[in-house]
């Protein structure tokens, strides 16, 4: 792994927000990886008749608590809601790596399709900004959803790491063997974008992202096969989309996962 890889997570313990500030139902669940590690989450059940389940992936810093609130208006669309933390966010156990949280959504997924109150065929997944680069990874790998909506995922850790540094006017000319050199390849969204199909995947990017370079999401548009979609929201910051441009995003987000439930992907299409 490069030097500086483990710079790439930002995890706190604090609690940033409560569930209950916003007259949200919820349960505080966990369950355990395949190599050890307790995660914990919240999962919120749908207000009314479940229309399906949804996994939310959240991004690199701070903890569940702090990014719940992106996505607390599904439960009242109708999807139940789970949200959990990478392992050594929050109150889950370990320490965050890049194969780990690949991992880790590989688990609450598998957390989701187990519970007896939920449609294990019903399952989707929302990831934003380091959860939408994960999540592509662990749905081409074989996760068993029923669609994938991504807001400022980055196409790849270096790229990501490149493009920040040339931001500055004192590591732009370094940028390219620096992020070679701090930052490990592998895993990254780009080179398994293509895998997701037949999945259908959302990817949406807002034009005024201060931390990736917004054309990342017409790369990953270009590396994924159909059925795919592209939402560019112009003004959005980093995957603000949900808040900033709420009636844009929002319904598109729900159209897109009812039109997932209505094209099933079998076992036999993932394989």
């Amino acid at each position: 792994m490069a030097l500086c890889d483990r710079f790439f997570y930002h995890p706190t313990r604090k609690r940033y927000a409560d569930p209950r500030e916003y007259g949200l139902t919820y349960k505080d669940v966990d369950f355990t990886t395949p190599d050890g590690q307790r995660l914990c989450g919240w999962f919120f059940p749908a207000v009314g008749e479940a229309h399906g389940s949804v996994v939310h992936c959240h991004g690199n810093a701070g903890n569940m608590s702090g990014h719940f609130e992106l996505v607390r208006w599904l439960p009242e669309a109708g999807w139940n809601l789970l949200c959990f933390d990478y392992r050594g966010f929050g109150a889950s156990s370990g320490r965050p790596r890049r194969r780990g949280i690949v991992d880790d959504v590989h688990a609450a997924v598998e957390y989701v399709r187990g519970r007896p109150d939920v449609d294990a065929e019903s399952v989707a997944l929302i990831g934003q900004s380091l959860g939408g680069a994960v999540g592509i990874v662990a749905v081409a790998e074989g996760a068993p959803v029923c669609g994938v909506v991504t807001d400022g995922a980055f196409d790849s850790y270096q790229g990501a790491t490149r493009w920040l540094l040339s931001k500055s006017w004192l590591t732009w000319p370094a940028a390219r063997p620096a992020a070679r050199w701090l930052i490990s390849a592998g895993l990254d969204p780009i080179d398994y974008a293509g895998r997701i199909a037949p999945t259908p995947l959302l990817i949406i990017q807002g034009t005024e992202d201060h931390l990736i370079d917004w054309h990342t999401a017409e790369r990953l548009y270009e590396a994924a096969r159909q059925p795919k979609e592209l939402l560019i929201v112009e003004g959005a910051g980093h995957f603000d989309a949900f808040e900033t441009a709420a009636d844009l995003v929002r319904p598109k987000v729900l159209r897109f996962l009812a039109n997932c439930l209505e094209t099933p992907v079998s076992q036999e299409q993932r394989a």
